[in-house]
């Protein structure tokens, strides 16, 4: 039997999917994002070991709520897709028994051909996009975003819905040109039934403090109104640049 290792969860998620979701954070992530707010997701070898029917057993009593909201079960992290097979078992169980809405929150670092079980059981992935510019990605979280522009690619081309995501940070992500990338980028795809920006908060900061970690955004504030609708704009100005017919 696979288990898992989960950080926590969460009986009544809004945000993360469509309607009233239960939203299981996976332990484990090789990004180390600047403005990450559970930077206690990272490590792989800790948070909680379950089994998929221990899960199963948190989800069944709020079932009434999921499916009367139109909503499911959102596998969120931490990296869901460096547990593949758990996550894999865990969505064919809650389609079989319940037929369950299944959404699959990702950094997008595991490549489609390697994950393609599980995303077979995956009725939606919410696609986060750091960066669209590959040298500010390497400063932002320590990794390339090659991956995660191949898995939309592949998302995109087996007719995959995805919601395209972006934590927008004052002085990182306001650049025209990259807004302008963006947009296009994503008007190359397939599928996207949603993009949103996320603005930057510090709600999580004393876990960075709690952790001994510094935290290279202090002092960073979270965007105006404006900001955001500024970025809405030229990624939407972008996009209709090269979207497809």
């Amino acid at each position: 039997m696979i288990k898992g290792r989960i950080h926590s969860l969460e009986t009544f998620g809004t945000v993360d999917g469509p309607g009233i979701r239960f939203i299981l954070f996976m332990q484990g992530c090789l990004m180390k994002c600047q403005y990450c707010h559970n930077p206690d997701t990272w490590a792989l070898d800790e948070g909680r070991e379950v089994t998929v029917e221990e899960i199963l057993k948190e989800i069944e009593p709020y079932l009434n709520y999921y499916r009367t909201s139109g909503g499911g079960l959102t596998v969120s992290g931490g990296e869901p897709t460096l547990q593949a097979k758990f996550v894999e078992q865990l969505f064919t169980e809650v389609k079989k028994r319940w037929n369950l809405h299944t959404t699959l929150d990702s950094n997008g670092y595991n490549e489609g051909d390697k994950i393609t079980d599980l995303l077979n059981v995956t009725d939606l992935v919410l696609l986060d996009l750091k960066h669209i510019d590959e040298e500010a990605h390497l400063k932002l979280t320590g990794k390339s975003n090659e991956r995660t522009l191949k898995l939309a690619r592949w998302l995109s081309d087996h007719g995959r819905k995805m919601w395209v995501r972006l934590v927008y940070v004052p002085g990182i992500h306001d650049k025209e040109e990259d807004l302008l990338n963006l947009g296009r980028f994503i008007g190359t795809l397939n599928g996207v039934e949603k993009f949103e920006i996320l603005p930057y908060h510090q709600m999580g900061v004393y876990k960075w403090e709690m952790l001994g970690k510094p935290y290279e955004l202090e002092g960073v504030p979270s965007p105006s109104d404006e900001e955001v609708q500024r970025a809405y704009q030229l990624i939407e100005e972008g996009r209709k640049q090269t979207a497809l017919v």
